[in-house]
């Protein structure tokens, strides 16, 4: 005997104690699909038949079940579930989930039962208890079709029960393996003629044939290759050709060309041709005029195809979800009748509006599934995308347009309407001068769900990067009390390890290790840019207040942001950041930068000096007291030793070693006097940019860093000295004199008192001779640098031995983590994901900064 289920239900296996339940369910499901009575009675009290342990193993079975529903997980329930409110508390759990309920009956009979029990001697119940769930199960066995189940399967004896054959099939809604390109067309009512265009449009031809048979005249529709359309329904009403659409896209459907899902328009036209007692309203009347003038065959094919379409599709491997009026994710490739209206009228908040017309519930607000979401029904004046969702209703009916999203390109493509053929109710208005899209205004609210406890955020690939909730919660602090406007924050950039120590006397880094790190990873290039001693900043640059409003939704008539590494604003002062991105903007637009990037915004990384701008307080409450009281001290201490050396020559060793600190300590206060210079205007800031990371439609990090050199090296070009490039080298890893001339190079920058070089791979995202990621970038500093980072005397014998044993493991692996999270980020912006989306990935970048990780790497 074979059965079929669906892969995705809740399976309930009936029968008395001895039925064979547990073995037919071990047969037929694997392990973790099924929840067993007596197994959550042996969890909850390590004993399975402890009938006192009852009501906790039946609320542990319920929990399990319904969290297996819920992440659309087939279920069985391996319990006698004899009586029918037993049953009927299983398939309110079903409803709850959408998900089918299936009733399989083990019915051996009572004999059998009776003998099983004995033979096991922990199920000594007694032949009352066989008896009593037997004489339920009669009692009931005939309506058990009523209770709400989709199937259900009685099997009558031994032979029977082990003769089946389970099968499962894929949920009529669950067309996963339908992978696209797609086409997806929106509510067409009965406008014949703007979809043949919209159609000519997207490519298909489409052929008319003169009548044939009782079916009148037919058609033929060829798609361009590898494509297929998707209809969201409402085919009918209103418009001057219902028949011609029903044919078109009847046609389509059978040959394969094209999918369709029903609209409610689609239902009540189904009810009216099945003879149903219906209102002609809402262009009923027209369509059933013009079906009369149909022959009879034609409108039964027409009410068999229409009434035989699924509530919504789920296409292209999970990726893809249609339905006629929306659908939220908890109900995506389910089943159930709350499914079906649901997709059809969508949800209403039981208010009308001044139209008299239902006002709908905003679902498409609140959506934050993974699946793409089209759907039509409610016609909008042109579609947007809303959290992954969108509406391509345009009102081609009432005088507006057919739309058709192409997918996967997301692309909109569209046609007018010829003219208006009804008025709506409700206008479709005029669009607002200037107004946020939907997707802007709704993003002005934050999502706290999203950045709050424990977080897996999920980067290309598949890859999964953890962030505890200690780390969410201070990362959160900073976002609310600090960070800069929100719309702005669509990337943070990683932090930078330094490399291996070296062995080189009175040296704690050289570039030997640099680039040595990266010919271990196999690369045979690498780039090496100066390291200018500023202060990171990312800087977003829109070419004006249109673009900064259009593509970051913001309004206030702010041009761009300047920020730090940690979200922060990098001039408190807006009008001091305005002024420096109107600087910025003029080098960008003499170079050509908008038109060369066929782009109205850019992100660019960037080192902004002078360092004491930013780090004023860094310098005033740590390192000038300690360079001043360092030189105090230990000047004063060499001054009192020098005449207790002359007179006793055994404290001339201790006199010298004091008049080293002191020389130490006269340098630290040097190192960091030469990043400090006064700051009056803008005229005596540098920017110094080297990543030009993304611009519409593109990150840059598939382009290596020679070329993103190029490019920030051109903003200087002309000749603002705001602006500066940023000296490099390409280094031949395999070439010792390549790697000399870098190292002497390194040896001048540090000598003449820069901070040192930063060591790249030449591409932006470099494989190592693992196949894993390699490091992004790896600092090399210099002697006097270093002195400011570690203190003045960090570079005696004693103290570099230590310092050589610091560990690199956490800083690299933060790195790492942080350039995928900020890549991550930059993806989802590209693709106009909802802010929430891209501020996943950039929250994580600042939960991470708060890793105890040495702060001196």
């Amino acid at each position: 005997m074979r059965i079929s289920i669906p892969d995705f239900c809740l399976v309930v296996l009936v029968g008395a104690s001895g039925s064979g339940k547990s073995t037919f369910a071990r047969r037929h499901f694997k392990p973790t699909e099924i929840v067993s009575s007596d197994a959550c009675r042996g969890m909850v009290d390590d004993d399975e038949n402890s009938l006192d342990a009852t009501a906790d193993a039946f609320a542990l079975l319920n929990y399990i079940a319904e969290t297996r529903l819920k992440r659309r997980k087939l279920t069985v329930i391996d319990a006698t579930s004899v009586r029918q409110e037993d049953r009927a508390r299983l398939v309110q759990l079903a409803k709850r989930h959408h998900a089918l309920a299936v009733a399989i009956v083990l019915n051996p009979g009572e004999d059998i039962c009776h003998e099983r029990n004995k033979a096991r001697p922990d199920r000594q119940y007694g032949p009352h208890v066989v008896r009593n769930h037997m004489a339920s199960l009669r009692r009931n066995l005939r309506r058990i079709g009523k209770e709400g189940f989709r199937y259900v399967h009685e099997l009558g004896s031994v032979a029977e029960i082990d003769s089946v054959e389970m099968t499962r099939t894929a949920l009529w809604t669950d067309a996963r393996h339908e992978a696209g390109p797609f086409d997806i067309i929106g509510d067409v009512h009965g406008c014949a003629d703007e979809l043949e265009a919209l159609l000519a449009k997207l490519g298909y031809q489409v052929s008319w044939q003169e009548a044939q048979g009782d079916l009148g005249r037919a058609c033929t529709v060829m798609p361009p290759a590898g494509r297929r359309a998707v209809f969201v329904g409402d085919l009918v009403d209103r418009g001057p050709r219902t028949p011609d659409v029903l044919r078109l896209v009847h046609a389509m459907v059978t040959s394969g060309a094209g999918f369709c899902v029903p609209g409610n328009h689609d239902v009540k036209l189904v009810r009216w041709l099945g003879g149903r007692n219906v209102q002609l309203t809402h262009g009923l009347d027209q369509s059933a005029a013009q079906l009369e003038q149909e022959t009879p065959a034609f409108r039964e094919r027409m009410k068999g195809f229409l009434d035989g379409l699924v509530s919504h599709l789920w296409l292209d491997g999970g990726r893809l979800a249609v339905a006629h009026a929306g659908i939220k994710e908890d109900m995506i490739g389910r089943a159930s009748g709350a499914v079906r209206e649901f997709c059809l009228y969508g949800e209403t908040t039981g208010e009308t509006d001044e139209f008299g017309l239902p006002v709908r519930y905003n679902w498409a607000a609140e959506y934050r599934g993974r699946p793409t979401v089209v759907y039509g029904h409610t016609p909008v004046l042109g579609a947007e995308w809303l959290n992954n969702t969108i509406c391509i209703d345009t009102g081609c009916v009432f005088g507006g347009k057919l739309t058709a999203l192409r997918w996967p390109e997301r692309e909109l493509v569209e046609v007018p309407a010829r003219r208006a053929y009804a008025e709506s109710k409700r206008p479709l208005g005029m669009p607002a001068v200037q107004a946020l899209s939907l997707q802007h205004a709704h993003d002005d609210l934050l999502d706290l769900s999203l950045v709050t406890g424990k977080r897996i955020v999920e980067i290309g690939g598949g890859r999964p990067i953890m962030i505890d909730e200690g780390s969410a919660a201070a990362a959160l602090e900073v976002m609310t009390r600090f960070a800069i406007h929100p719309k702005w924050l669509i990337h943070l950039p990683p932090t930078m390890s330094p490399p291996a120590t070296t062995v080189r006397d009175g040296l704690l880094e050289h570039p030997d290790e640099a680039l040595g790190y990266y010919r271990e990873e196999g690369l045979s290039e690498a780039v090496v840019e100066e390291k200018h001693m500023g202060s990171r900043a990312l800087l977003v640059v829109c070419r004006d207040e249109g673009a900064a409003r259009e593509r970051f939704g913001v309004a206030t008539g702010e041009t761009g942001a300047i920020y730090t590494r940690t979200g922060r604003a990098f001039f408190p002062n807006r009008t001091t950041a305005e002024a420096v991105l109107a600087r910025v903007r003029t080098a960008m637009t003499g170079t050509g930068f908008w038109e060369r990037h066929s782009t109205s915004w850019a992100l660019l990384d960037a080192e902004i000096m002078p360092w004491s701008a930013k780090a004023q307080a860094l310098i005033r409450e740590q390192y000038a007291p300690t360079g001043a009281a360092a030189r105090a001290g230990l000047s004063q201490a060499a001054a009192l030793l020098r005449p207790a050396a002359w007179r006793d020559a055994a404290l001339a060793p201790l006199l010298t070693r004091f008049e080293a600190r002191a020389a130490q300590a006269e340098r630290y206060a040097e190192a960091y006097r030469r990043y400090c210079w006064p700051v009056a205007s803008i005229d005596d800031y540098r920017i110094a940019p080297f990543h030009l990371l993304a611009t519409e439609g593109a990150v840059h990090m598939d382009k290596d860093h020679l070329w993103h050199m190029a490019e920030t090296g051109r903003l200087a070009e002309p000749g603002d000295k705001l602006m500066l490039a940023t000296a490099h080298r390409l280094v031949d890893l395999t070439d010792p004199a390549s790697i000399a001339a870098a190292t002497a190079w390194w040896s001048d920058l540090t000598a003449g008192g820069g901070e040192g070089m930063v060591v790249k791979p030449r591409a932006f995202l470099a494989q190592g001779r693992k196949g894993g990621m390699t490091q992004p970038a790896v600092k090399c500093r210099g002697p006097e640098y270093l002195r400011i980072i570690y203190g003045p005397e960090y570079d005696a014998p004693e103290h570099l031995a230590r310092l050589r044993m610091r560990g690199l493991g956490r800083k690299r692996s933060l790195a790492m983590r942080e350039l995928l999270l900020g890549r991550e980020a930059l993806d989802r912006f590209i693709a106009r994901a909802p802010l929430a989306r891209v501020h996943e990935a950039v929250f994580a970048v600042l939960a991470l900064e708060s890793e105890p990780v040495d702060p001196r790497l």
